[in-house]
């Protein structure tokens, strides 16, 4: 078979290439060959963007699974399925990201044995694993549905059993990952307030939890009209612009609220007044806060844009890079003064991060080619109505069910 080679596909090739080489380098010669890590700044890229950012990204899987699963919005199921790809590939990329930044990667099973529960990063790392592990329970059924389509009846079988397991046990699987998302968006939050002298006043705050959380709820939203549209566009897809539409509706509140709370926090703190002080972190905040909240609420508050295809999407990627600025913000901008470093990622460090990235988006395409991840509304009925249809056939009749009942009545007589 001859490939297309189109643009994106040499700018793959490419980044793969590059992040190939790095990888070479990271596990060859350590740390200090392809990182600019140090004692003094030991967390860089591969947690600021590939962890934090990471996980923030893949919010979107437990918040389209708790509208629709808990509070039973119908009407978003056609979304649920790529935004619990999106959030699945998110999780398994970060453990990937954590065998690169760890100094000894083999040894990323010990908190699941060796439990330390005063440490947050104990907490962190069981959430993860934990989600990680629902998220692929709740994708599973994707891939059986697709298996009851193979020509092999056992296969066939053996799926129309797993979706039945799956289906009983649907609903706490669904709390549990709704609760653990919780937990684990809010850890990552958390995990600085350990830095009370270290991370800059306009980000450490107290209430880095719930403001870690609000920001990964918006960008749950954010993200889910992305793709949808990114989907659409790129891979032929049919996009759910009423469905997009409510999103937006949805994202202002959210926003307005996240905004609230971080001025509030900011005033009571006493540290609006770092915002005269001309410095890196100053332009760093102001970067964010135009992104994250400024620029979508103006975008979205006006109709016209917020029911265009074309304004949903602009406003959703201004979201993405504002809460991406936030959490490099917090991770590297905001601990550069306390440490007296000042830190740039090597290229390796961001070759590696740019092929992650990458992979994300190839296996994003392939399986939403080969499994039934875009359903529209009525495909999404049909496919009900089909497995209705084949638990009806594997019941017995009725009519035969009471027919068998009088032959066994009359063999009684008889006898």
């Amino acid at each position: 078979m001859r490939i297309q080679w189109t643009f994106w596909r040499v700018v793959f090739v490419g980044v793969m290439l590059a992040g190939l080489y790095a990888t070479f380098r990271r596990f060859t010669g350590g740390l200090a060959a392809s990182t600019n890590l140090s004692d003094a700044f030991p967390w860089g890229i591969w947690i600021g963007f590939d962890v934090l950012c990471g996980v923030m990204l893949a919010a979107g899987g437990f918040t389209l699974m708790a509208a629709v699963h808990i509070f039973n919005i119908e009407r978003f199921k056609p979304i649920v399925r790529p935004t619990l790809l999106t959030a699945f590939l998110g999780y398994i990329l970060v453990c990937a990201a954590l065998i690169f930044d760890l100094g000894r990667f083999w040894n990323i099973w010990h908190p699941l044995i060796m439990w330390n529960p005063h440490s947050v990063m104990f907490e962190v790392g069981w959430c993860v694993t934990l989600y990680t592990t629902v998220l692929a329970l709740e994708f599973a059924p994707v891939v059986l549905e697709r298996m009851q389509l193979m020509p092999e009846n056992r296969i066939a079988r053996a799926a129309d059993a797993g979706l039945k397991v799956l289906k009983f046990l649907g609903l706490p699987i669904v709390v549990m990952g709704v609760l653990l998302s919780t937990l684990h968006q809010s850890s990552l939050g958390t995990l600085y307030l350990i830095f009370p002298n270290k991370l800059y006043p306009l980000w450490y705050s107290p209430l880095l939890p719930f403001l870690f959380f609000f920001s990964a709820i918006a960008v749950g939203l954010a993200m889910t009209i992305f793709e949808s549209h990114m989907s659409a566009r790129h891979l032929g897809h049919h996009l759910e612009l009423p469905l997009l539409r409510e999103l937006g509706r949805i994202l202002v509140v959210v926003l307005m609220l996240y905004g609230v709370l971080r001025f509030q926090d900011l005033y009571h703190r006493g540290v609006l007044g770092l915002l005269l002080v001309p410095r890196i972190e100053t332009w760093m905040f102001l970067l964010e806060i135009a992104l994250c909240l400024f620029i979508p609420l103006v975008m979205l508050l006006i109709p016209r844009i917020r029911n265009s295809e074309r304004g949903l999407y602009v406003a959703a990627v201004v979201t993405l890079l504002g809460f991406v600025a936030n959490r490099l913000n917090v991770s590297l901008t905001g601990m550069e003064a306390a440490s007296g470093v000042h830190y740039f990622p090597k290229f390796a460090e961001i070759a590696i991060t740019a092929s992650i990235v990458a992979v994300g988006f190839a296996i994003f395409a392939i399986a939403t080619k080969y499994l039934p991840i875009f359903e529209s509304a009525a495909e999404l009925v049909a496919r009900e109505q089909r497995a209705a249809a084949r638990k009806a056939a594997a019941l017995p009749s009725p009519h035969s069910v009471v027919g068998k009942q009088k032959e066994e009545e009359q063999e009684l007589v008889a006898q």
